[in-house]
């Protein structure tokens, strides 16, 4: 049972601090540190891949550890517990930014060519603009609910 209680939070751990990291860390310093946007956002896109991969694992192992701990403990899995549906969730809003916002934002930098030399009132750059926002809305979002899961859980193992 301790290694359960074990795994949920260190999955929460990494997964949070993380983008945390990512946000206040990584995307700061890179931006602020290389000489072009275009070169910048090659490496937080790279780091970011990396990071939604981290979430989407932490969040299966949370499910897993979440569900078997429920289920020797209560003698039933509780999948619609809040914590659980909130990892769901997050899961499915990483997988989206991933796989739709992130693919849709790599085809057209590869349209666009180097970002840095496209007017900001072009189109596409426009496009990319607003999935970015899209991409910045979810992270945040899968953030927020990752501190909530961090709470109900914290609550929840301590009881």
């Amino acid at each position: 049972m301790q290694a359960l209680r074990f795994l949920m939070l260190l999955s929460l751990v990494v997964w949070i601090g993380g983008i945390i990291f990512f946000a206040f860390v990584v995307a700061p310093a890179v931006f602020g540190i290389l000489p072009t946007h275009d070169l910048a956002g090659k490496v937080v896109n790279r780091a970011l891949g990396a990071l939604h991969w981290i979430g989407i694992v932490s969040g299966f192992v949370f499910l897993f550890s979440s569900f078997l701990y429920s289920r020797l403990s209560n003698g039933f899995a509780h999948p619609f517990a809040a914590r659980n549906v909130l990892i769901v969730l997050m899961i499915t809003l990483t997988m989206i930014s991933l796989f739709v916002i992130t693919t849709k934002m790599n085809a057209l930098k590869n349209d666009i060519g180097i970002i840095d030399n496209v007017p900001v009132t072009d189109a596409r750059r426009v496009e990319f603009n607003h999935l970015h926002e899209w991409s910045t809305r979810l992270e945040g979002g899968v953030l927020l609910m990752g501190i909530a899961v961090l709470y109900l859980t914290g609550k929840s193992l301590s009881s």
